[in-house]
């Protein structure tokens, strides 16, 4: 165990000491290709192989890690590139955890220094177009893999730098995927279709990491390709590849350079002037639940979004509080937009055993003097573990006008 680490303390040494002098002799004058630099790195871990003993596996994962450090994520980069890791968690440069198939596990490795640390989440947000620093210390980003990206600083986080990525898998999980993965049935597979083919306006809702970006995703797949989207986001996670004609928007922070914040609201606003078809927001957290139920209210038919909830009911409870934040008026008069402007709500939930469901699909059927009144169309039992039937669509003039009723 001894000889092992003295054998791990000498290769983390070499390492530092070959970046140090390729960063002395690099010349930044002129952009190195790829090619170049790796040429390079392979002559000076030669060098040190000859002097120091190298084994060619050590030689090998030298290479990689070098080069990961001067061009690419530096140690992030083998969890980035790892499929099976959903979810990175950095609490500062020595503890890293991740989420592996649902479960929580730390890694062994760390940053070599802070400074490191802090290098990478500079060149991270730099790559989107932001900045984080002590005067503004929390920021979303992403990856240009499109992995949601947030990060907290110093003075906000007290144990060094956090860093939070949630990877999504480069190829868009569709819903035959989620129906192979036991997330929903064929049949309710192609009774959301219809729905949303035939234009009702759908909210995704779901507690934190059930999955309702993924099922936006694959929910967008059924959006006929002749028509105009505009997707809305905080930061760009939308995988949309079957329409042509689509736009898509991003939010942006106020900086230490002037430029003013531009929010989901105004996006929003801004996209309704853009002749959409529909509007696909990736998710509503605040004041914005005001602008997008005018835009289902006023001829946006189709439009789908998320948003946090415990279940369909507390999401309609939300919205009301998420309205009541971007506009003063009775709570009738909101549950009468919700009402109006909503037709389907589709909760997510995560189980015991980390995979994800869609554990009810509800209708929206008006408002009454009571409340905003919900019709649960299939609701998921522990007991079959199937999502069943509960009741058959009311609001079916959609469907109709679409021709879609008897299909």
């Amino acid at each position: 165990m001894e000889n092992r680490k003295k054998r791990k303390d000498l290769y983390v040494d070499i390492r530092k000491a070959i970046q140090q002098e390729l960063l002395k002799e690099l010349d930044f004058s002129r952009e190195l290709k790829e090619e170049e630099l790796l040429e390079l790195i392979d002559e000076k871990i030669h060098e040190t192989a000859l002097r120091q003993g190298l084994w060619l596996e050590e030689r090998k994962q030298m290479r990689r890690e070098i080069f990961r450090s001067m061009r690419q994520l530096d140690i992030l980069q083998e969890l980035i590139e790892d499929p099976k890791i959903t979810e990175i968690m950095i609490n500062g440069k020595d503890h890293i955890f991740i989420e592996q198939d649902g479960w929580i596990s730390r890694w062994e490795n760390g940053f070599d220094s802070e400074e490191k640390l802090n290098n990478i989440i500079q060149q991270i947000v730099a790559g989107c177009n932001r900045a984080v620093n002590e005067a503004a210390p929390i920021v979303d980003a992403r990856l240009e893999n499109g992995s949601r990206v947030n990060v907290v600083l110093k003075p906000i986080a007290l144990n060094g730098p956090i860093v939070t990525i949630r990877k999504f898998s480069e190829k868009p999980m569709d819903m035959d995927k989620l129906i192979e993965l036991g997330a929903l049935q064929e049949s309710h597979s192609r009774f959301l279709e219809k729905l949303v083919k035939s234009g009702y306006n759908i909210m995704i809702s779901g507690g934190t990491g059930s999955g309702k970006t993924t099922f936006l995703n694959a929910l967008s797949g059924f959006i006929p390709g002749e028509e105009r989207v505009i997707t809305i986001e905080d930061s760009a996670e939308l995988q949309i590849h079957t329409i042509e004609n689509l736009v898509r928007l991003e939010t942006r922070n106020a900086n230490t350079e002037g430029c003013l914040p531009i929010t989901i609201r105004d996006l929003i606003r801004t996209a309704l002037r853009m002749r959409p078809d529909r509007i696909v927001v990736g998710e509503v957290r605040g004041a914005e639940a005001v602008d997008l139920l005018q835009a289902m209210n006023t001829g946006h038919d189709g439009s789908i979004s998320t948003g946090h909830s415990n279940s369909a009911a507390d999401l309609i409870s939300r919205l009301e509080t998420m309205v009541l934040m971007g506009m003063d008026l009775p709570v009738a008069a909101i549950r009468q937009q919700i009402a109006s402007a909503l037709d389907i709500i589709i909760h997510l939930g995560r189980m015991r055993d980390k995979s994800r469901k869609v554990l009810e699909i509800t209708e929206v059927c008006g408002y009454e003097e009571q409340g905003i009144r919900l019709r649960p169309l299939f609701v998921y039992h522990y007991d079959s573990e199937k999502l069943e039937k509960e009741r058959e669509l009311k609001n079916v003039a959609k469907l109709q006008a679409a021709g879609l009723l008897s299909l």
